[in-house]
């Protein structure tokens, strides 16, 4: 007796379960159409290329002890996917060095440094052009 309450206790949580997880896939397959019309409205009407560069903000910083007045930079130019580019120049007493990392989807293809993380940031959430600088003892 107790096991046969114990199988039916059983059928019933996996039934609900089961119940519970095709309701929960219902609703996102509609956010996502929903998502996926106002995208395609918003192109359609000229409102946004997704592709393009939008998003841009600059982390002035100073890379190197020997150098003040934060005169390296990183920018940020991102598109609508999360795609783009981090411009890094590492300004010295006798010489520069530049830097171009690819991001794709919010993240560096490579491992990016804080002050190139932080202008990612910014342009992502439109905090850009210019966010506030940062002091850094090296990069």
């Amino acid at each position: 007796m107790l096991v046969t309450t114990w199988v039916i206790v059983g059928v019933v949580a996996g039934v609900s379960g089961v119940l519970i997880g095709y309701l929960a896939l219902r609703q996102a397959r509609a956010t996502v159409e929903d998502c996926q019309r106002m995208l395609s409205r918003q192109i359609s009407e000229g409102r946004g290329d997704l592709k393009a560069i939008r998003d841009v903000a600059v982390c002035r910083y100073d890379a190197l002890s020997e150098m003040t007045g934060r005169l390296s930079f990183s920018v940020a130019m991102i598109n609508g996917l999360g795609d783009g580019i981090v411009l890094t120049s590492i300004n010295g007493r006798s010489e520069t060095r530049t830097y171009v990392r690819p991001v794709v989807g919010g993240k560096g293809q490579q491992q990016l440094s804080p002050e190139e993380e932080e202008a990612v940031r910014a342009a992502r959430l439109g905090l850009g052009p210019l966010i506030a600088s940062r002091a850094s003892d090296s990069l």
